[in-house]
């Protein structure tokens, strides 16, 4: 079993992390004493936190969004944003993360005036202060944004417009999230038909709290290149009683064509996407050779670190580091960022980190024997 310290020493990638979702908690209460925010249930830094993990453990995707209300209600302020977004850049630096796609819908933070480009600018720029003290600390990462809309609202094709305007800044890619249920794609064609025409990327949540037909939606409908969890995939799955398995149209086109799974593990528990760790899907599904991703999805309220998730995957599946390093180059190759980049992060961040790896772990079983 791998030790939680050589999963936090393995550089890791993070495709589905969401801004408002991994606030810290201090963070919470000191930007909600300095901007008049007065919604919080406690002020007790210790006791909020617990309360949001508590509240987010409900086994419904629509409850667990309840929980944004307050990490919203405090990223109204520019300088807010900008605080956030750099810590959640040095937070993920310190667990290993080399490379991040963070994403957030700068629809939530116009409350106070800001506009929806002074939301983006305010995130991209906490992002490069937080590489910045990063790269001092000497865990340097490379932060990305992804915009999102909220598929509830209808504000889709100006933030689909506003993504690809600051694409050349630090945009990688344009996401829809929100309650599945009731609120399908299809809802944004518009929007993702403008992101298509300018050659851009498109990220959707698809496959969490709704069946096949949102993923089947997000693929065909809408041109998604990879699936915000799409852990419902698995219902287009049979595992016979002889161990066999038979892949339905769906899973193999997605599978086949490599379609990027950004799976949650602990969060989907949370929202009751899956009963537990130990019967997630992604066991089979990465078994199977999906194009499986391993994510945070909101590292406050599921309590979780992208080296906590893939802790708790060692412990229920034993994946060691070959497996850690295979689901890591995934991501690195499912990323929206440009391929020389990619490549590089992958052949000399990724690579010879798990190799150091491997070869400390050679060094320490020839001395224990």
């Amino acid at each position: 079993m791998l030790t939680l310290d050589s999963i936090r020493q393995a550089p890791k990638a993070l495709l589905h992390d969401h801004l408002d979702g991994g606030l810290r908690a201090a963070t919470i209460v000191d930007l909600a004493g300095e901007h008049g925010y007065t919604g919080l249930p406690t002020r007790d830094v210790h006791e909020l936190a617990v309360w949001m993990h508590r509240g987010a453990d409900r086994k419904s995707l629509e409850l667990y969004l309840e929980t944004f209300q307050h990490t919203v209600g405090v990223l109204q302020e520019r300088d807010a944003i900008v605080r956030v977004a750099a810590e959640c850049a040095e937070d993920l630096a310190a667990d290993g993360v080399v490379y991040a796609e963070v994403r957030y819908a700068p629809e939530l933070s116009v409350e106070r005036g800001l506009s929806l480009d002074e939301v983006v600018e305010a995130n991209l720029e906490g992002f490069r202060i937080g590489e910045e003290r990063a790269r001092a600390a000497g865990r340097p990462i490379v932060m990305k944004m992804l915009v999102t809309a909220m598929r509830q609202a209808a504000r889709s094709l100006e933030i689909a417009e506003l993504a690809v305007r600051h694409r050349d800044a630090g945009v990688v890619g344009f996401d829809i999230a929100g309650p599945e249920e009731g609120y399908r794609p299809t809802r944004h064609l518009e929007a993702f038909d403008h992101v298509r025409h300018e050659n851009f990327h498109i990220t959707i949540h698809a496959g969490e709290a709704f069946g096949l037909p949102s993923i089947w939606e997000a693929l065909q409908y809408c041109g998604a290149e990879r699936l915000g969890h799409g852990v419902r995939i698995v219902d287009d799955v049979r595992v016979r009683e002889d161990g066999s398995v038979e892949l339905g149209r769906l899973a193999t086109f997605v599978r086949d064509r490599r379609v990027p799974l950004e799976m949650c593990p602990t969060s989907n528990v949370h929202t009751g996407a899956a009963r537990s760790i130990e019967e997630h899907p992604i066991d089979l599904l990465r078994r199977l050779r999906f194009r499986v991703t391993v994510n945070t999805d909101n590292r406050l309220m599921s309590d979780t670190t992208l080296s906590g998730e893939f802790a708790a995957l060692d412990r229920a599946f034993g994946i060691g580091l070959g497996e850690m390093e295979w689901l890591t180059i995934n991501a690195m190759k499912s990323a929206f960022a440009a391929f020389d980049e990619r490549l590089r992060i992958i052949n000399e961040v990724v690579k010879p980190g798990y190799a150091r790896l491997r070869q400390a772990a050679t060094r320490v079983v020839m001395v224990a024997g």
